[in-house]
């Protein structure tokens, strides 16, 4: 039996990602959720912020799952894209660290696994198996 392109390096690194990506994804998603019943149930102090807000949310949560899909197909863009993300993540877990509101119970664990998904998108394994240019 022939493997399939796409499942050319694919290895513990390559799944390793996925699993990040895909719980990332959920998180992302469950927010979007709470943030919408947010909206249904309480007044927010600004209505514009807070659809923005939740705007954001809901299409960072549709872009990762566009992430994965692609990644799964062995798409080469998914790298750049995946990356920009982990960075965001990162951003936002430092800023959970600081200041006068820090929340080091979610900002600790949104920089260890940005820094994970940011070491795994450069590994070789990984590399290798997002390689594919074509359309």
């Amino acid at each position: 039996m022939r493997k399939a392109v796409n499942d050319v390096g694919r290895g513990a690194p390559f799944w390793a990602l996925i699993g990040i990506l895909c719980a990332e994804a959920l998180l992302v998603a469950g927010l979007a959720i709470v943030l919408v019943v947010e909206l249904l149930v309480d007044r927010p102090a600004s209505l514009p912020s807070a659809l923005a807000l939740t705007v954001l949310t809901a299409l960072a949560a549709v872009w990762l799952v566009v992430i994965i899909v692609h990644a799964l197909r062995g798409r080469a863009w998914i790298r750049g894209a995946a990356i920009v993300w982990q960075v965001l993540q990162f951003s936002v877990g430092l800023g959970a660290l600081q200041g006068l509101f820090a929340q080091p119970a979610w900002g600790w664990p949104l920089l260890l696994v940005a820094l994970a998904g940011f070491g795994l998108l450069l590994s070789p394994p990984v590399v290798r198996a997002t390689s594919r240019r074509e359309s």
